[in-house]
């Protein structure tokens, strides 16, 4: 494969990494990382700092519509990044420490297990006659979101201080392994916190661009970001973030459920795998 053929498959593959990644709000990394590292050869520690260098991206682009679409509660995702933040640079220093073998297999059995409870049931947004919550109600994190019929649809913030507590958690394994981590941002805010699945998936977009950035200074100081690997990845990842934004406002939940269960499923399977090999 020479220099042309490879950067286009690496453009090809972040682009349906960015589409991914935007409709399920786990950040196209959980993609580019394992197609570098194992389709294309690409040594980890550059294949993860041009991940975060795309999540930035990726992020930016789909962030922009999705506020513009009244889908993101920008409060939650303010408040909840001090934690993710923290959590981020924590995790990019204890990547030089740590075995990758160790850390593969932890992150594939939290992601296998957030595919159980994707598939198990769903989750339904806090009911607004029952008690509030009240660290959401003292920072007015309580929002609405435009249904598929246009009317505005109300849900109440539920178990704030459980939700910052995964978030921190989530900001580790971006750090760590530079994918943003949004598989946990989702489950942490769908499933603890009560927010609707689509404020939850648009939500961790708005905040994993700053997760990953806040690692990514770490891994560029290191020497780990090549600009001729980060730019076919970011261009794909931003195109295709763009794409997925356009298609998440008349997707199904139900459909994105679905898809978001299967796809961390397959990727915990084979972080697994990787780590045990």
């Amino acid at each position: 494969m020479n220099v042309l053929e490879f950067t286009a498959a690496v453009a090809a593959g972040s682009f349906l990494a960015g589409l991914l990644g935007s409709l399920t709000g786990l950040g196209g990394g959980v993609v580019i990382v394992p197609l570098l590292t194992i389709a294309l050869g690409v040594d980890i520690r550059y294949a993860i700092g041009a991940s975060l260098v795309s999540v930035i991206a990726t992020s930016s682009g789909a962030a922009a519509a999705y506020v513009r679409e009244g889908f993101s509660n920008i409060r939650v995702g303010m408040f909840l990044e001090i934690a993710t933040s923290a959590g981020a640079l924590s995790g990019a220093f204890l990547a030089a420490f740590l075995p990758p073998s160790v850390i593969s297999v932890v992150f594939g059995l939290v992601l296998v297990h957030a595919a159980y409870l994707s598939f198990r049931s769903n989750s339904q947004p806090a009911a607004l006659d029952g008690p509030p919550d009240k660290l959401a109600s003292r920072l007015r994190l309580d929002g609405s979101y435009r249904g598929r019929d246009g009317i505005l649809v109300p849900y109440r913030v539920q178990h704030v201080l459980t939700g910052f507590g995964l978030m921190s958690v989530a900001g580790v394994l971006s750090g760590l392994l530079g994918i943003g981590s949004g598989a946990l941002k989702v489950i942490a805010m769908d499933r603890a916190m009560g927010l609707p699945f689509k404020v939850s998936t648009t939500t961790s977009n708005f905040m994993i661009g700053v997760t990953a950035a806040a690692s990514a200074g770490v891994y560029f100081g290191r020497g780990y970001v090549d600009p001729a690997l980060a730019m076919p990845v970011m261009l794909g990842g931003l195109l295709g973030a763009l794409v997925g934004a356009r298609v998440l406002a008349t997707a199904r939940t139900r459909v994105l459920r679905l898809a978001f269960g299967v796809v961390i499923l397959a990727l915990g399977v084979e972080m697994i795998y990787s780590g045990v090999k």
